[in-house]
């Protein structure tokens, strides 16, 4: 029951498989899930910016990549990962969907985080003559960066149970390592192993979220 045919050497290089996934999603994702989530922010109607039809557009896109499982989006968008990477599977072929997965979702994440902000202080700012520019920059965003912290956590934390997922289609990873080792090879240890590494991934950034939240509210 205790006996598995796994390195540990197998299971390192999951894991670097792993955070690389993660790391590479997350930040192209942010690049593109966050000036999104902006513009949904200051183009809906009230916005500073206000544009009924870039709204209109942006909304519902999300709205529709948002509504699909990422196991499916996975397997739909496979000539698409072939295109971009030429192959669909591997860890360079999980990172396309996990971007197109990550970036709307990072982009709601950020416009439910700005719309927290007090409506005052936009006003205030708005009174002083602050251009739509200065509002977002000065106002908006920073009022907001302990929740954007959070949203972060959020999304990286989904990212990783995105990529646990990815293995079922060779993804590489964890995820690959309890699919093919863990579960069609009967593997109990690979199991439980992989269970307690995304166990400890998950609460070590959760933890490091909630600490650099909690530091920036403070200030």
């Amino acid at each position: 029951m205790f006996k598995t045919a796994i390195t540990g050497d197998q299971f390192l290089q999951a894991i670097i498989e792993t955070i690389q996934m993660v790391g590479i999603s997350l930040f192209v994702g942010s690049l593109i899930g966050i000036p999104f989530g902006i513009l949904l922010v200051v183009t809906r109607p009230g916005g500073v910016l206000e544009n009924k039809v870039l709204y209109a557009i942006l909304n519902p896109i999300i709205n529709i990549i948002r509504s699909l499982p990422f196991i499916i989006l996975l397997v739909a968008i496979v000539p698409f990962t072939r295109l971009i990477v030429q192959t669909s599977i591997g860890t360079s072929a999980a990172i396309v969907p996990l971007i197109i997965y990550i970036a709307p979702y990072i982009g709601r994440l950020v416009e439910n985080s700005l719309l927290e902000v007090n409506p005052g202080i936009l006003e205030a700012a708005e009174s002083m003559g602050a251009t739509p520019f200065q509002v977002i920059k000065y106002f908006l965003l920073p009022e907001a960066v302990g929740s954007l912290i959070l949203s972060l956590t959020t999304a990286t934390i989904g990212l990783i149970g995105a990529t646990a997922m990815a293995g079922t289609v060779g993804g590489g990873g964890v995820g690959d390592l309890a699919i093919v080792y863990g579960y069609q090879r009967f593997d109990t240890v690979v199991v439980i192993a992989t269970v307690i590494i995304l166990i400890i991934l998950v609460q070590g950034i959760q933890s490091l979220g909630n600490t650099l939240a909690r530091k920036i509210r403070r200030y």
